[in-house]
């Protein structure tokens, strides 16, 4: 028996000897556990907190609670509860591992008591950051008893889980060091780190705050986005569900209202880091995505890789980011981008596509960008002073200044084409200096598409030729609308041919929708013209 220890109850004997742990606070006086079958109170200046295990899961119907356990309880009625599997698999899980104690909020936290359930809340960031382990218990996510790991089976499942959608479990996937995945079978699917990557995705929290970096080295616009999304049963939630990760202390006051208790929160963060939070009001800054004046990106193929180093970059709203993708003409560059406004549009408030062919298609986009503006909020008192269409550069600068609100932060521009810069040895009068274009503020996001090396205003990612065979034959599939062609040997020999160039396999596609010409008739007629082109066309200097 732990040392200092009072037996009050014999009723609960856990599978594998491992006991439930009832952790300190500053307002506990003893720690409740249950050890090797009795519930027993240690006062917790007798030792340290023994290591232990603790669960994460989502809220479901019939959960042991605290008064279940209590001693005189019906212990039939309680382990019948549906709740009741839930911990029997931690009390496993943990004997698997090794430990003694393990940890669950349903029943280790007497909700009725105002005082104490203010305490967990305010505890619960570092009770999850101190675990040995912590157990994600998917309760819709169920994996197949086979002896093979297949994750298709269950992936989709986890990418939906209702557990990424909840607001408590942020902290609880963001504060332990180790964290380990179980379907509702109980079965392991993997942990934190090895998933860190699909985790990332489906959250939007970067892969360093993932792997453990502190919080600190996160901007508090940051964290605060990593709950934009997630939703509590009870609305004050949305704010004390956030009390640990900007490691503040508030008490918690039911009945407050969502509202009130955001505005009690960033009290504590401007309290606590003197005035670095700015409240904003985000929608005063929405325009919803117009892809009416985004090119087609029809043609486009995954590029998860590339795709995943830009939402990486990109992701930090506390500071200018600007990506340059990089590439030959046709190789899919602006498909890149579209794609990637497309899937992030939920973490920008404005996203705008401008052409940056020449100086005069910059200023029509600006201007495009300005009319979008308007539609959505004619009040923009800056914007409908000036008139549009007689000084195009007037609305160049006005539209930069409302960029560089200090407030609008979350806004992405991408600049397309953008092929012929200004640079000290092109003698080319037409060559465009996008600075002059660009916001001047230290925040927001960009994108440059450009052929050219010369570009240099941020990160280059070099995009280049599909190395896979089968994502050039999507493509031609996809546009010519033939199905069934993975294994054509006449097909996979014009991909080849093609050599990877998204633009090229596209309009081989576009040709074959409106033909009935076979794939090999096409590729001869290809190289044929090919090779006329190359002995009739003047040599180009080099």
């Amino acid at each position: 028996m732990l040392p200092h220890t009072l037996v009050v109850s014999n009723d609960w004997v856990m599978e594998g000897g491992v006991n439930i742990l009832w952790l300190p606070s500053e307002y506990r006086t003893m720690v409740v556990a249950i050890y090797r079958g009795f519930i027993v109170f240690r006062e917790p200046t007798s030792g340290e907190v023994p290591a232990y295990a603790i669960l994460s899961h989502t809220w479901g119907e019939e959960e042991v609670v605290y008064q279940d356990l209590k001693k005189g309880k019906n212990k039939s009625t309680t382990v019948n509860k549906a709740g009741w599997r839930k911990i029997q698999f931690c009390a496993k899980q943990a004997a698997a591992d090794g430990l003694e104690y393990f940890w669950v909020d349903t029943c280790c936290i007497d909700k009725k008591s105002a005082v104490e359930l203010g305490a967990a809340i305010n505890s619960m960031f570092r009770w999850y950051q101190n675990a040995a382990r912590c157990y994600v218990y998917l309760s819709d996510v169920s994996k197949p008893d086979t002896e093979v790991d297949d994750q298709k089976a269950w992936g989709e499942a986890f990418k939906k889980s209702r557990w990424f959608t909840r607001g408590w479990t942020l902290q609880e996937l963001i504060a332990p060091r180790l964290v380990d995945f179980f379907s509702s079978e109980g079965r392991r699917l993997g942990s934190k780190l090895s998933f860190v990557s699909e985790i990332s995705e489906i959250t939007g929290i970067s892969n360093k705050a993932l792997r453990g970096d502190a919080l600190s080295n996160f901007s508090i616009k940051e964290r605060r986005s990593w709950a934009e999304h997630r939703n509590t049963t009870v609305g004050e939630d949305e704010a004390y569900c956030l009390i640990g990760i900007f490691d503040v202390s508030m008490v918690p006051n039911y009945g407050e209202r969502r509202d009130q208790a955001f505005r009690r929160l960033e009290d504590e963060i401007h309290r606590m880091y003197k005035g670095q939070f700015i409240r904003v009001d985000f929608e005063q800054f929405a325009v919803g995505l117009n892809l009416t004046s985004f090119p087609e990106a029809t043609q486009f193929v995954a590029r998860e890789k590339e795709l995943s180093e830009m939402h990486e970059l990109l992701q930090d709203h506390s500071s200018r980011t600007c990506v340059i993708l990089h590439g030959l003409g046709g190789i899919g560059k602006t498909q890149l981008a579209i794609t990637y406004a497309r899937r992030q549009k939920e973490k920008h408030t404005v996203i705008f596509w401008l052409n940056a062919n020449n100086e005069d298609s910059l200023k029509l986009s600006f201007r495009d960008i300005a009319q979008q503006v308007l539609r959505h909020h004619p009040s923009t008192s800056m914007l409908s002073s000036i008139d549009q269409h007689k000084d195009l550069d007037q609305v160049v600068s006005v539209v930069k200044g409302w960029l560089d609100s200090p407030q609008n932060t979350r806004w992405l521009m991408i600049y397309d084409n953008f092929d012929n810069p200004k640079t000290p040895g092109n003698p080319d009068n037409s060559a465009v200096d996008i600075r002059q274009f660009l916001p001047r503020s230290d925040h927001g996001s960009i994108i440059i598409t450009t052929r050219s090396s010369q570009v240099k205003q941020g990160i280059r990612i070099h995009i280049q030729k599909l190395q896979d065979v089968s994502e050039g034959l999507e493509i031609v599939s996809n546009m010519s609308g033939r199905k069934g062609i993975e294994k054509d040997p006449d097909a996979i020999a014009l991909v080849k041919e093609l050599d990877g160039l998204p633009l090229a396999l596209s309009t081989a596609g576009v040709y074959l929708e409106h033909v009935t010409t076979s794939f090999s008739d096409y590729l001869r007629l290809y190289k044929t013209s090919w090779l006329k082109l190359q002995t009739t066309s003047p040599l180009l200097d080099s």
